[in-house]
């Protein structure tokens, strides 16, 4: 696909990956990072809509654009058919039960903040979309975090795909043993905003 569309291929695989959980992104953007190293080595090979050698930042870009088109699905998809729909059809695209219980856990404790760290967390980047969707989260708010967490977590995978070059599959593997740090790293940066947030309205009832 990345051969036959190049960049919308990106978009495309990155948009599907952000609505169906069984495409790991951990794959899928570090070979996006493996066609800019070979870009970067052989000079005949083009992204073939643009007809120029790959680069990072539209592999990014497009990347980013196909987070944010995912998740709006995602989004659609709670709020028109809610938690009945997704607990009858979810499984049929690897969206279980325990996955969605864990997504409404995670927005209903953070709200608007979930949507822009949950799109940094391993498996909760894809389920994320749809308790935002059920509680009909704003559009505006919804469409700002979902790229604004998207954007690190794309740059990330696709340098080290750069990086690693024809070993790009290996991040996936070389990945599992931080998830857990992944978690502790997001939740004590949430905890962090929430304890100011907290202090801040402490003080504002102190002065009334």
């Amino acid at each position: 696909m990345y051969d036959a569309v190049g960049y919308v291929g990106v978009a495309v695989a990155v948009a599907l990956e952000t609505i169906v959980a069984p495409i790991p992104s951990e794959v899928i953007l570090p070979m996006a990072g493996w066609k800019v190293s070979q870009s970067a080595v052989n000079a005949s090979i083009l992204e073939p809509l643009t007809g120029l050698g790959w680069n990072i930042p539209l592999a990014v870009a497009f990347a980013t654009v196909g987070s944010v088109v995912g998740a709006v699905v995602g989004y659609a998809i709670g709020a028109w058919g809610g938690r009945p729909l997704l607990d009858r059809y979810g499984r049929y695209v690897g969206i279980g039960a325990e996955d969605l219980d864990r997504a409404d856990r995670w927005f209903e404790r953070w709200g608007s903040w979930a949507v822009f760290l949950g799109r940094m967390v391993p498996l909760v980047r894809t389920f994320v979309s749809y308790p935002a969707g059920i509680s009909r989260m704003p559009m505006g708010r919804f469409l700002l975090f979902s790229t604004l967490g998207s954007l690190p977590w794309n740059l990330a995978l696709i340098v080290a795909g750069f990086v690693v070059g024809e070993n790009y599959e290996a991040i996936s593997a070389a990945m599992k043993p931080y998830e857990y740090l992944i978690y502790v790293v997001v939740i004590g940066v949430t905890a962090v905003l929430v304890g100011r947030w907290w202090w801040a309205k402490r003080r504002a009832r102190a002065v009334d």
